[in-house]
C-alpha cells in the first residue's frame, strides 16, 4: 500500500505571518527613566534629560515608546520623545513591543493582493519562531476572508476550521 501525503497534494495555501515580519532592531523606551523617582515629571529636568540622551543609537531601528511606572504622564512627554527620534527611528509607535509589532504587521498586511487567495482553502499558520502578535492575525483573518473559500488555523496537520464561504 503506497503512503498518499494528502497535505503535499492540497491545494491548500499556508499563510504565514513569519514571511512578512520586517526584519530590523526593536527597542523600547520607558520614559520613566527621565521623571523624578520614576513617577514625577518635572518640566524643566525632563526637557534637559531628553537633550543630553544620545538618540542616535536608535539609528534605523523600530522604537516602541511607553512608561512602565505609574506615573501620569502628559500626552506632549510621549510625543517630545518622539520629535527626538524621528531623526533616526525607522518606525514610533506609543506602547510596547507587541504594539510596536502589530503596528508594523497593520502596515505591511494593508498591501497585500488577497486576490490569489480567492477561491481557495486558506490555512493561516499558527506556530512561529519570530513574536507575532495576535492582532496580525486577526487583521490577517480579516483581509483573508473576502476571497478565501475557506479559513483554518494552525498547522495543515491539525488545523482549526474556522470559517467556510
Amino acid at each position: 500500500m503506497e503512503i498518499i501525503n494528502k497535505v503535499a497534494n492540497s491545494v491548500l495555501e499556508v499563510f504565514d505571518l513569519e514571511d512578512y515580519y520586517p526584519e530590523g532592531i526593536r527597542a523600547q523606551i520607558d520614559i520613566s527613566q527621565w521623571l523624578f523617582e520614576g513617577l514625577i515629571l518635572k518640566e524643566k529636568d525632563f526637557r534637559e534629560k531628553l537633550k543630553n540622551h544620545d538618540w542616535s543609537q536608535y539609528q534605523n531601528q523600530y522604537v516602541a515608546v511607553s512608561c512602565g511606572t505609574n506615573a501620569i504622564v502628559p500626552a506632549w512627554a510621549s510625543i517630545l520623545v518622539t520629535i527626538q527620534l524621528v531623526p533616526f527611528a525607522k518606525k514610533i509607535v506609543n506602547g510596547y513591543l507587541e504594539d510596536l509589532d502589530a503596528s508594523l504587521y497593520e502596515e505591511i498586511l494593508s498591501k497585500i493582493d488577497y486576490t490569489v487567495y480567492q477561491n481557495k482553502p486558506v490555512i493561516i499558520k499558527g506556530c512561529s519562531k519570530k513574536p507575532v502578535p495576535m492582532r496580525a492575525y486577526v487583521l490577517a483573518a480579516q483581509y483573508l476572508q473576502p476571497y478565501a473559500r475557506s479559513i483554518m488555523y494552525g498547522e495543515a496537520c491539525s488545523a482549526v476550521p474556522l470559517y467556510k464561504a
